[in-house]
């Protein structure tokens, strides 16, 4: 039987590299992990062999994670990167009833909310002025929202600041925007578009297999509704990010289906920006306290999605993000050497991870950012929210000084 690693070993296997934790290995696991490294292509992996490395344990897990970190330095470089953002969720009232979400309100509770246009506007107006060059917005699902309130978003954002980068509404929104309006799919991501939609967030996701969509929200989208939401957005021009939420009633075949999904759909749209991991934050979940979940992710857990992202997506999408707000900084930190490059953003104003229990906070300043990048021996640049544009925030004396930290950043 393998032995699970103690919580020591978990913490300390940034210390390893590849030739001394390598004869350790399983002999499938070691051929399926150089197999990858030597052609940076997790495409060239079989099912089994991507089901066998979900599945490690042990030595095993530990030679995943060093091999991540080695596709992470050869793919991305050694530049972590962060965007500038302000998360804008314009109601918090919602009729979905999603078990793993303790944001959403009734429409008569004590403490809902609901921004107009102008408002959400104010807000990206206040985010521009800081510094922010992405504004996030999201919100509940309410009874009764006009039909065309999200175009009015994006127009009464790019009025007061042009030149915002905006990320907006996820497929569960486009949906429902779909059947507000009675428009076609393809018509009515173009509106949004030439309205000032530049992104899509690809969230809403959760797990994509609908018998564990069904546990976790029997009103969510389906999964096909969420591949024709965003093949159809890429197709459009509009780029989006992916997800996946763990630790809660998923397996790790659900895992591994769901990244060879999100290769497919990058092979056949070139759409992504970048992979995020979501563990689940259960404190204050219906999830969680009805029996239905288990207590959120492991630090194994945790880790080896990451590591397992870095491993099946090298290749197509390259550019993994550790999702800061819900673990925290020890964490994030450990997850940047298991095959993440990217930080997220800033988000000045998060409210869902923090309704649902997180404690890492809502606000993370660039400067806290860049402190906690240089901390674990890498170098910190602001991106947009495409990485089109990087700027690496280190003094020219500390590049020339530190070679070791030359990027290879493509």
């Amino acid at each position: 039987m393998t032995r699970l690693l103690a919580q020591s070993e978990l913490e300390s296997f940034p210390n390893l590299e590849w030739p001394e934790v390598a004869p350790r290995l399983d002999v499938g696991v070691r051929a399926a992990m150089e197999q990858v490294m030597e052609t940076l292509d997790g495409a060239t992996l079989t099912r089994a062999q991507c089901l066998l490395l979900a599945g490690s344990e042990g030595d095993d897990l530990l030679g995943l994670l060093v091999a991540a970190n080695h596709l992470r330095r050869e793919l991305s470089g050694n530049l972590v990167t962060y965007v500038v953002n302000r998360n804008i969720n314009f109601t918090n009232v919602c009729f979905v009833g999603c078990k793993f979400c303790a944001f959403s309100r009734g429409p008569r509770e004590s403490d809902t909310y609901f921004l107009t246009p102008e408002q959400v506007g104010q807000k990206a107006l206040q985010a521009w002025e800081v510094g922010a060059t992405e504004v996030c917005i999201q919100g509940g699902l309410p009874h009764g929202l006009p039909p065309f309130y999200y175009r009015d978003i994006l127009r009464a954002v790019k009025k007061v600041t042009p030149g915002m980068h905006i990320h907006a509404f996820s497929p569960m929104e486009i949906v429902y925007g779909v059947e507000l309006t009675g428009m076609a799919l393809d018509d009515y991501l173009r509106m949004l578009k030439d309205n000032g939609l530049d992104t899509l967030p690809g969230t809403a996701a959760e797990i994509l297999d609908d018998d564990v969509r069904f546990v976790l929200s029997r009103n969510k989208l389906t999964t096909e509704q969420w591949k024709q939401v965003i093949r159809t957005a890429h197709g459009c021009g509009i780029r989006s990010t992916s997800t996946l939420m763990y630790g809660h009633v998923e397996t790790t075949e659900h895992w591994v289906n769901q990244l060879l999904l999100l290769r497919q759909i990058q092979q056949e749209t070139g759409g992504f920006t970048e992979f995020v991991p979501l563990g689940f934050v259960h404190r204050n979940t219906l999830l969680f306290h009805q029996g239905i979940a288990r207590p959120g992710p492991t630090l194994a857990e945790h880790l080896k999605v990451h590591a397992l992202a870095r491993v099946l997506l090298a290749g197509a999408i390259n550019n993994i993000q550790v999702s800061w707000v819900k673990l925290n900084c020890d964490l994030s930190r450990l997850c940047l050497q298991a095959g993440a490059n990217d930080y997220g953003g800033t988000l000045m104003e998060e409210n869902i991870s923090r309704e649902a229990g997180a404690t890492a906070g809502q606000y993370t300043s660039p400067e806290d950012f860049q402190s906690l990048i240089l901390e674990a021996g890498r170098i910190p640049a602001e991106r947009n929210t495409t990485y089109s544009k990087i700027n690496i925030k280190l003094p020219l004396e500390d590049l020339v000084a530190e070679q070791s930290l030359e990027p290879e950043f493509a």
